[in-house]
């Protein structure tokens, strides 16, 4: 019964991960497909582009809830850490290379920051924290967030946090690294934080 529970838990997670809703409502308001134009990825600043911060508002919430809801309650089950923590990295994964959206999604981020939040505030802010850091010293979002998903997890091991949020960072971490690897060399021009100086 355990065992179908836990792997209850991963199908939730990579099935919401795959809701992309960055897709669909920037359909529902513009018309077009999100992956056409900027960055061609399913994420919230994409949909600010092509749609207003209204809808990427309310997609960075929604982002943030596919993450956030199958680890909450993978938490409240009494899954092993581990078992948490697969969970959240297919919630990433989803969001990354969604089942609804032929495998043509977002980055993960906002998915990611709302896993970590399900376990951990304080390690949320922390990744947070991070993140901003090394966006700011690179000047690149995707090398920062690259950076961020390596360094992240020793960093909350250093800091005494080594429980399901040290989990959940290392799994989210492993896909994000991989996610954004491949806009490594992509010239960012449409964030202040990694803006050419």
């Amino acid at each position: 019964m355990q065992t179908m529970t836990t792997i209850g838990f991963w199908l939730w997670g990579y099935l919401s991960g795959s809701l992309p809703f960055a897709l669909w409502i920037t359909r529902w308001v513009k018309g077009v497909d999100v992956r056409d134009g900027g960055s061609g990825h399913v994420t919230t600043t994409n949909t600010i582009r092509q749609a207003g911060w209204g809808a990427g508002v309310l997609v960075f919430i929604l982002d943030v809830s596919k993450g956030f809801l199958p680890v909450c309650f993978a938490a409240r089950a009494g899954l092993p850490d581990w078992a948490i923590a697969l969970t959240a990295g297919l919630a990433v994964a989803g969001h990354c290379w969604p089942l609804f959206a032929q495998f043509r999604g977002g980055m993960g981020l906002a998915t990611s920051a709302g896993a970590l939040l399900a376990v951990s505030p304080l390690g949320f802010l922390i990744a947070l924290a991070a993140l901003l850091f090394f966006v700011l010293v690179i000047h690149h979002a995707a090398r920062g967030a690259f950076v961020t998903a390596l360094v992240g997890p020793f960093l909350l091991w250093l800091l005494g946090l080594r429980g399901a949020e040290l989990w959940v960072g290392a799994a989210a971490g492993l896909v994000i690294a991989a996610r954004f690897s491949i806009d490594w060399k992509r010239k960012y021009r449409e964030l202040w934080l990694d803006r050419e100086r």
